[in-house]
């Protein structure tokens, strides 16, 4: 039995052709369902996401309904919540019972402890967020967005998500010690050890050692590759594949 792990999907980017990146998505979490203990999904998954009490963004059935099948077989599927689809309430666990995850999780995976997150923010000493992150995770505002018509506010959210993607380049290289993430990871792991620091954002796929026995494990994406990582419970080998 295996975990797998994915991030940064992009449902919904205007890049190449959108329609097929979902198909090969869903055809992944098809294939991945027959040995699957379970998925995690770090964020990202959705290029924009955000919730009104009654309207949800229009699209990915094919994903939706995938998820609902996964999870009505028994698979537990973990969803975190990225930089781009962190506005979400309780549509997802309610209508394709998913796990839902705000914030990091720090978890043991046959025997093997395990700290999983998104990766634009990680709530650990010496970590500060952003401007733009404190922003967006304030309830007010959060409010204040769901008090416009879904027409001007998901239509503004859209063309702003899509701007803030395809302003930005596709991935961001991984410098090794330059990496301020690499001393924030060490210094956890001193005082709590980890087998395995997964995490998404930066769209290139790297496994870093950290030392005293913590692998660093940067997923991919999905925009131009089908990246993922899978960890065979039996070995404890966690393995990047494309």
């Amino acid at each position: 039995m295996k975990y797998y792990f994915a991030a940064d999907v992009h449902l919904g980017l205007p890049v190449g052709d959108a329609a097929a990146r979902e198909r090969r998505f869903v055809r992944w979490l098809d294939a991945v369902k027959r040995d699957a203990t379970a998925i995690f999904l770090l964020g990202d998954i959705f290029d924009f996401w955000c919730e009104y009490k009654t309207v949800v963004p229009r699209g990915f059935v094919r994903t939706l309904g995938k998820l609902a099948e996964l999870t009505d077989s028994g698979i537990p599927v973990h969803f975190f919540i990225g930089n781009h689809d962190l506005w979400l309430t309780d549509y997802l666990q309610q209508e394709t019972g998913l796990i839902i995850h705000l914030s990091p999780l720090e978890t043991e995976l046959a025997g093997r402890r395990f700290y999983l997150a998104h990766g634009d923010y990680l709530p650990l000493a010496g970590a500060r967020r952003s401007l733009l992150r404190r922003i967006f995770t304030c309830r007010t505002l959060q409010r204040l967005f769901r008090a416009l018509h879904p027409r001007w506010g998901l239509a503004w959210a859209h063309r702003w998500s899509h701007h803030n993607r395809l302003s930005k380049e596709l991935a961001k290289p991984f410098s090794g010690e330059q990496e301020k993430i690499v001393q924030l990871l060490r210094r956890h792991n001193a005082e709590k050890p980890i087998h395995h620091y997964i995490l998404g954002h930066r769209h290139t796929p790297v496994q870093y050692p950290l030392g005293n026995g913590a692998l660093l494990t940067v997923l991919g994406e999905w925009i131009t590759r089908d990246e993922y990582a899978v960890f065979d419970g039996k070995n404890g080998e966690l393995k990047l594949q494309s």
